[in-house]
Parts: C-alpha cells; sequence; structure tokens
C-alpha cells in the first residue's frame, strides 16, 4: 500500500469512484470490500468474529483505493473531487 501511496500525489479533497475502466473496477472491488466490513461488524455482534478479518478487509479496501488512484494516474485519467474543484 505504501509504494502505491509514495507514487502519488497527497490528497487535498474527497475522490468520487470512477475514472478509467481498471480504476472503476477497482472503485467496486473496494465498496464490495467495505461491505464484507461492515457485515463482518455485524455479524461479530452475534458470533465470535476474529478482529484480524476485519483488519484485514479494512487494509484491503485500502489498498484497492490506491491501487484505483494509480490506475487512473498511470492512464492520465483525472480524479473527480468532490466537491468539484471549479465550483
Amino acid at each position: 500500500i505504501d509504494s502505491f501511496w509514495d507514487a502519488l500525489p497527497p490528497l487535498r479533497h474527497f475522490i468520487l469512484p470512477g475514472g478509467c475502466e481498471l480504476a472503476s473496477r477497482l472503485h467496486v472491488a473496494r465498496g464490495v470490500s467495505r461491505r464484507a466490513e461492515r457485515l463482518c461488524v455485524a455479524l461479530s455482534r452475534q458470533e465470535r468474529v476474529s478482529p484480524d478479518l476485519g483488519i484485514y478487509l479494512n487494509r484491503l479496501s485500502d489498498l484497492l483505493f490506491a491501487m484505483a488512484r494509480r490506475a487512473n494516474e498511470l492512464t492520465n485519467t483525472p480524479e473527480l473531487s468532490w466537491p468539484p474543484q471549479d465550483a
């Protein structure tokens, strides 16, 4: 994750999911990972769940976000910010 972040400009605003096809697919995968993390937390209220699972899913979503940003950078696809920077 650090090697991806080191190659990217720092975040100065919220990034909307999207961009090139690969980045868009990585953002979808990130959403799935975040949903799995939320379901894991909900399950942990009823069943014993290893805390490592939640940590893993959180780091996975971080990795997917960094990979999506890098994919956009490598394809020279601009990131869409929120709020829009020209507003």
